[in-house]
């Protein structure tokens, strides 16, 4: 088993620490998730997904965006209509003109 395996790329935590590796996301996540909420999908999908890629050769990929899913389990994006428009309908071709 290689629970000492690293991410790609850090996660960044809100606190500021970051997760390097499989055994510190694991840690983590049984650390912040409280036991009512250990079933909840993204948690389990988390879990399974660093279990693979410490045991199976799994892609460090997928155990990153699961733990950052879990993480950020209760997060709900929303639509901001603020937000500065694109020009993409604005473009014609040179022939139109």
């Amino acid at each position: 088993m290689s629970w000492p395996r690293r991410f790609d790329e850090p996660i960044e935590l809100p606190d500021g620490r970051k997760l390097k590796t499989v055994a510190e996301a694991i840690a983590y996540l049984a650390e912040t998730v409280p036991k009512a909420e250990r079933k909840h999908p993204t948690v389990k999908i988390a879990a399974d997904h660093l279990k693979r890629a410490a045991e199976q050769n799994y892609p460090m990929t997928f155990a990153r965006m699961a733990t950052l899913q879990a993480i950020h389990r209760h997060h709900n994006r929303e639509f901001n209509p603020d937000r500065k428009d694109t020009d993409w309908g604005k473009r014609k071709l040179k022939r139109d003109q």
